[in-house]
């Protein structure tokens, strides 16, 4: 996805070897990412998508 943001890691993100590692980036949509594989996929969810998902776990 295309545009400047600031990515910020997950503080559940961990495990003993550091292996678990997921970025969140807020701009027009909610960007989540593998911090290990920047240049990798994304998920895209809406700000209503994610305070459900937020809300469910």
């Amino acid at each position: 996805m295309a545009g400047n943001c600031t990515w910020r890691k997950s503080s559940y993100s961990g495990g003993t070897d550091g292996s678990n590692c997921v970025e969140v980036a807020f701009s027009q949509a909610v960007r989540v990412r593998d911090s290990k594989n920047t240049a990798g996929p994304e998920l895209t969810f809406s700000a209503g998508a994610w305070q459900e998902f937020i809300r469910a776990r």
